[in-house]
């Protein structure tokens, strides 16, 4: 019925638009008034989501689908060197190195059943804990977008934890580059200098559905509208090293805590599954969630109290972001446990720095603007 009338209105508009031009008589803003469209339309623009600027043509983008692996991994497809060689990367805004297996390593935890890659290496090194990789240049793809003589690292030498178990072969940081090891371009910075994109932004779709044939996208230049509701909170960006930003407020149920009365500050972070909380506030966490800690390390919630855990809020530059119980509390066959885990991680502000990982992204479309310096947030459809 909407579009219907929409459509009235529009031919209406037209002829009016027609004898103004014939007859040099009304504007079309007197038209618009005298149809009853024009508070609308002007009210309509005004709540127009800015993210809207970001929908481009689909040539400029990369729409990268992602896989669910044991419901702890988001890994998409890279394709390195030519002819190019396929790899399951992790896409991690908690870091900014790209680095993937090489041939040469011979560790436990690079088994047979992972990709390697064949190619030059470089003698300049540097260590991530005890992995060991050398740098090598080549022509990396992430579906339509090519860049040609990017560094990444290749892995001579992994510690068995925690890559043994993992099931990516590689890691494509995305944080900015002030994160990097080295002094080359990071993939990001790669793809915009050799103008493969119109704009200066990528976004993350994580589903919820732990399926390893799609649970996700990752948008390189641009925004998907299909894939979020309601309009993109934005924040700006505290220290353009993480993707990191302020919170003003942190309510648990409708009770504000006052824990960052003095500010918070946190990271949004791909690369963890387990939304982290400070460790100043964990115990008053588990008290207003009714959890303890069990001795396998989990923490975990009677299920006669499974109906009193909260939905936890932030305030994020001015807007509340919940986050229900849905979202952080894993339940199997009667075994209730939160999707949560302590950080001693002090923000470089000395202010408690809270780690939004894959459970906190589950609820929401992330976007990253690279060019205004701010993350926006909204529904994930």
């Amino acid at each position: 019925r909407k579009c219907l009338t929409l459509a009235l209105v529009f031919l209406q508009l037209l002829g009016g638009f027609v004898r103004h031009i014939l007859q040099k008589g009304k504007s079309i803003r007197e038209l618009m008034e005298e149809n009853g469209v024009l508070e609308g339309f002007l009210r309509n623009n005004e709540k127009a989501d800015p993210a809207s600027k970001y929908h481009f043509n689909k040539d400029a983008v990369a729409y990268e689908p992602i896989g669910n692996y044991l419901n702890a991994f988001y890994l998409g497809e890279t394709s390195f060197g030519t002819p190019p060689q396929d790899f399951l990367v992790l896409c991690d805004t908690g870091s900014s190195n790209l680095w993937v297996l090489s041939t040469c390593c011979r560790t436990q935890a690079c088994p047979a059943n992972h990709n390697r890659f064949r190619g030059q290496t470089y003698t300049l090194s540097y260590g991530s804990d005890n992995l060991t990789v050398p740098l090598g240049y080549d022509t990396v793809t992430v579906q339509n977008t090519v860049v040609c003589n990017q560094e990444f690292g290749l892995s001579e030498n992994e510690p068995i934890r925690p890559f043994y178990c993992s099931d990516f072969d590689g890691i494509l940081g995305m944080a900015y580059p002030a994160m990097a090891v080295g002094s080359s371009p990071t993939v990001m910075q790669g793809i915009l200098q050799q103008g493969q994109l119109s704009e200066p932004i990528f976004s993350f779709y994580f589903s919820g559905q732990p399926t390893q044939q799609y649970a996700g996208e990752l948008i390189l230049g641009g925004v998907d509208p299909q894939l979020y509701s309601g309009q993109n909170t934005w924040t700006p960006v505290t220290q353009e090293v993480y993707w990191q930003f302020g919170i003003e407020e942190f309510a648990m149920g409708n009770q504000a805590t006052g824990w960052c009365s003095q500010g918070c500050q946190a990271i949004v972070d791909t690369g963890i599954f387990l939304l982290a909380v400070p460790q100043q506030y964990m115990n008053s966490f588990l008290q207003a969630t009714g959890a303890q800690q069990a001795q396998n390390g989990d923490f975990v919630v009677n299920c006669n109290y499974i109906q009193g855990v909260p939905t936890i809020t932030f305030v994020i530059n001015g807007s509340q972001v919940p986050l229900p119980p849905s979202a952080y509390v894993f339940s199997n066959n009667g075994y209730y446990r939160l999707g949560i885990k302590a950080t001693s991680l002090p923000s470089t502000s000395g202010q408690p720095l809270w780690i939004l990982g894959d459970v906190f992204l589950k609820e929401y479309y992330s976007v990253y603007d690279i060019a205004n310096n701010r993350v926006g947030f909204a529904y994930s459809a």
